[in-house]
């Protein structure tokens, strides 16, 4: 049996050459996709269930006062999974595979972006949501893992963490994001915050 140790060491060792193999030209395309949005001045919206919503939820704190703090326009991002109440609603009243698709009805414009997050790439609701997306003439961008599921076929870009294991997935979803504010905030030349 491995010691709390040994098994610390191999997750990191696994987890190291996960981010190794990442395409860095996809993610290229990933933050110049974001900052497209931001120089055309369109709304960016993020979504996920379960592990992938908390990653969409914090990818939206930090683009939102990270890469705008300082400057005098700031980015429009809104994740879809924040508001309990609307998903609550939705779900009760239409189904959960329309949490999504529903709010991208109210908010979405041509020319907008959405992220959507799912390990699986298998969700239907963000699947749903992806779909309209795309019909709407929005660019639509697909963060998965293991093959990148369903998703990968339906986005104009995805990024897939090459692994079949959850949560090193999830954990370099994160990673990606960070990757992301950290070059955008680079770009951009907003000031540095927590």
């Amino acid at each position: 049996m491995l010691t709390f140790r040994e098994f610390g060491s191999q997750y990191l060792e696994s987890l190291s050459r996960i981010i190794g193999n990442l395409d860095l030209d996809r993610f290229e395309r990933f933050v110049d996709a974001l900052l497209a949005a931001y120089d055309n001045n369109r709304s960016i919206f993020v979504m996920g269930n379960g592990g992938s919503a908390a990653t969409a939820s914090h990818f939206a704190c930090d683009i939102n006062k990270g890469c705008g703090y300082g400057l005098p326009r700031k980015f429009r991002m809104l994740c879809l999974n924040d508001s309990i109440p609307t998903l609550l609603a939705l779900s009760n009243d239409i189904g959960y595979e329309s949490v999504f698709v529903e709010q991208l009805k109210v908010f979405l414009q041509p020319g907008d972006t959405v992220v959507a997050f799912s390990g699986s790439g298998n969700s239907p609701n963000v699947l749903e949501a992806v779909s309209y997306a795309s019909e709407q003439g929005a660019f639509t961008i697909g963060i998965t893992g293991y093959e990148g599921g369903k998703l990968a076929s339906l986005v104009h870009l995805d990024l897939i963490v090459p692994s079949n294991d959850m949560q090193k997935i999830e954990d370099v979803h994160v990673i990606l994001c960070h990757m992301a504010m950290q070059a955008i905030r680079s770009r951009l030349g907003a000031e540095k915050s927590c």
